[in-house]
């Protein structure tokens, strides 16, 4: 009996032990690897010397891959051939295809070009060095690159060094020691040789490592010395118990300058010269220029012989690069085929700007569309005619044997007897802004044409009271241009009053265009906004005159531009919403923002920003105080507007995720995680102890 339980036991055990191996189930994957890759291997080592060879190998802990390398990774010196940068499984490979030059120094930098194959974890910063001679050069400088007129970090651009001293090396050499700024607009030029140094960093559109002036630049004024300096820091070893267990004290080598703020701009330099010339109507002549102009060109008509002297109304843009020409003689509009003498500045090959006249052809042949549209509309006018003609030579037979025409007959010709309002041009026009207006708008009235008068006596400007609508008290003003520059925008020079409405009545054929058009009648209302409807803005600045301040919109779009005045400015009846603010220091005084001239010396003009928005509700005034110094510059611009933001990859978000938004995370969101070194530049100390996120120096 016993041996038979023991048997059955045996069985059950067995049976057990088979069912709970042949059960499928998924496994578990583990937490989210975080991790980037790590080298494990490299061919040569690190450092080393004396290098005969012409590849490179990194041997990584996993599968890699190179994101973006034709932006992001940059050999230093730049070698003349491109070398080939690969990666196969675990390892990148650099090989060389031109001979290295001779006791030279060499680095790969390849920023944060490389990722682990399944989570895209990035390797950020890693650069690898050897040397062809005996030595290897050890120095480093870093900084930041910002965009001057906008403080965007620029990211992926050159930044440079030139032993040689002289201006035009930048212009005519290659730069000799060259990095590629990160995702943040950080750079660090690594393994630099002793001596003195110009710093340059260049948006290199054309691969030559040299300046042109079409390309974005910045450079340092100051000379730089690389130099190094010792410091120590000190590391606590904790027990379980949160005991001080070992203090333990290194020392570590920071490498100097690393500050450097490069502001790049665009010196606008264009070449001037006709860049396309047109005839979109048969009443409009177009030129396009290169290059703004200080002056218009002057115009010659050669064909047809006999026009007007004043044959046009010109259109333009503020910078005189693209003009309209609106022909008003009639025989011209006529022609097939103007010709004309022009007369204008063009850049020649020496870079100097020649008068020079062109004999410029602007045909002309109406769209096929445009040509059956007016044969279909003459047979229309042709059929019309003709059934009118039927109508009344029937009519008066009819009426010699002293009959009528029947009731349908009659109606069919009293509606031919009309007029078509469609076979009479008009003049187009209507308000630019009209219903609901704000304080401080224009009354603009928009044309399709330029206008030749307006009759003053046909306008009428009424304001509401109560129920009842009054003429406008005084004379109603006549209208005028609006814009030097444009001739269709007129506006009527009146004080609207907050919290009124008012109706525009401008009457049938009061105004008159250049081609004998007339407008049809036009009735407006325009409801003006009270004024607590409205937010103010008070400000004081630690500028005290030469500046201006823009209040920018959520697209960075300029709402309004006010000049600093006594160290204060101030935005009156703004519209509630989000603001930002800018601020220029206008050394030349002109009221907008300068570029800078590498040739001349001349850095761009300094722009701060208010590092945080505006939200502005109606009826309510803000009132606050801004030391633009305060905040460093690479911090400045709130990040809700700045367009050039890091590369956000998906495992750091759900890192902050898992730390469930703590306080710290809040202000790494708000000022920048992970950057080495401090960015402020000289110009910029006052706010290098405000920093609130802690800096790690190079070593």
């Amino acid at each position: 009996m016993t041996t038979r339980w023991t048997y059955w036991l045996m069985m059950v055990a067995v049976g057990a032990l088979l069912m709970a191996c042949a059960s499928i189930g998924s496994p578990e994957g583990g937490p989210r690897d975080y991790t980037p890759p790590q080298v494990v291997k490299t061919s040569p080592a690190p450092g080393t010397l004396n290098f005969k060879g012409n590849k490179v190998e990194i041997i990584f802990d996993e599968i890699v891959n190179l994101k973006d390398q034709q932006k992001k990774v940059i050999i230093s010196p730049a070698p003349r051939t491109m070398p080939l940068i690969r990666t196969v499984g675990k390892k990148v490979t650099v090989e060389f295809r031109d001979p290295l030059e001779p006791n030279t120094t060499y680095v790969i930098d390849f920023s944060n070009a490389i990722e682990d194959n399944n989570e895209s974890n990035q390797l950020d910063g890693y650069t690898f060095a050897f040397s062809t001679g005996d030595v290897i050069d050890t120095l480093a400088v870093s900084g930041i690159v910002l965009r001057a007129n906008d403080l965007e970090p620029m990211q992926h651009v050159i930044v440079g060094l030139h032993s040689n001293l002289d201006d035009t090396a930048f212009t005519n050499m290659p730069l000799e020691r060259v990095s590629r700024t990160n995702d943040r607009g950080h750079f660090t030029i690594r393994n630099l040789k002793p001596g003195n140094y110009h710093v340059f960093a260049l948006n290199d559109v054309d691969g030559d490592y040299l300046m042109a002036r079409t390309e974005d630049i910045a450079f340092l004024d100051e000379i730089i010395v690389p130099t190094t300096r010792e410091y120590t820091s000190q590391d606590t070893i904790f027990t379980f118990d949160r005991r001080v267990d070992t203090v333990m004290t290194g020392t570590h080598t920071l490498y100097l300058p690393n500050d450097l703020l490069l502001c790049m701009f665009n010196e606008g330099y264009r070449s001037h010269y006709v860049k396309q010339t047109s005839r979109p109507a048969d009443n409009k002549l177009h030129v396009l220029f290169g290059a703004p102009n200080d002056t218009l060109p002057h115009l010659d008509v050669i064909r047809p012989a006999e026009h007007a002297r004043d044959w046009y109304r010109v259109e333009r843009t503020p910078a005189n690069d693209s003009l309209f020409y609106w022909i008003t003689d009639s025989a011209m509009i006529k022609t097939d085929t103007v010709i004309v003498a022009m007369t204008y500045l063009r850049t020649d090959t020496a870079d100097r700007l020649q008068q020079v006249t062109d004999t410029i052809r602007f045909g002309y042949r109406k769209p096929s569309s445009q040509v059956k549209e007016e044969e279909k509309k003459a047979k229309e006018r042709e059929e019309r005619a003709k059934r009118l003609a039927q109508l009344l030579e029937k009519q008066e037979k009819a009426a010699a044997q002293g009959k009528e025409l029947n009731e349908g007959e009659l109606e069919e010709l009293k509606e031919l007897q009309r007029v078509d309002p469609n076979d009479i041009p008009k003049l187009t026009m209507d308000l630019a802004k009209a219903g609901t207006i704000d304080v401080g708008d224009s009354i603009i009235l928009k044309f399709d044409t330029p206008i030749a008068s307006i009759d003053p006596a046909g306008i009428h400007l009424e304001v509401k009271r109560d129920t009842l609508w009054v003429p406008f008290t005084g004379a109603v003003p006549q209208f005028r241009l609006a814009d030097d520059c444009n001739p269709l925008r007129y506006w009527l020079p009146v004080t609207i009053l907050p919290d009124s409405t008012y109706r525009l009545t401008i009457d049938s054929a009061a105004v008159t265009s250049v081609y004998g058009l007339h407008n049809e009648k036009l009735s407006k209302e325009l409801k003006v906004r009270g004024l607590e409807q409205y937010a103010n803005v008070f400000f004081k600045v630690n500028v005290k005159d030469g500046a201006f301040v823009e209040l920018l919109g959520s697209s960075e779009k300029v709402m309004r531009t006010v000049p600093v005045n006594n160290g204060a400015f101030e935005f009156i009846n703004v519209s509630p919403g989000t603001y930002y603010l800018r601020l220029t220091l206008d050394s030349n005084g002109n009221g907008k923002w300068d570029t800078g001239n590498y040739r001349d010396h001349l850095q761009p003009e300094e722009v701060y920003y208010y590092p945080k928005k505006l939200r502005l509700r109606a009826n309510w005034d803000l009132d606050e105080a801004w030391n633009i110094y305060q905040t460093a510059l690479d911090m400045q611009k709130p990040d809700d507007i700045r367009r050039n933001k890091p590369e956000q990859a998906k495992n750091k978000v759900e890192k902050k995720n898992s730390r469930n938004g703590t306080d710290e995370d809040e202000e790494d969101d708000e000022f920048g995680t992970g950057i080495t070194n401090t960015y402020t530049g000289n110009k910029y100390n006052d706010a290098k102890n405000n920093r609130r996120v802690n800096r790690q120096p190079i070593h």
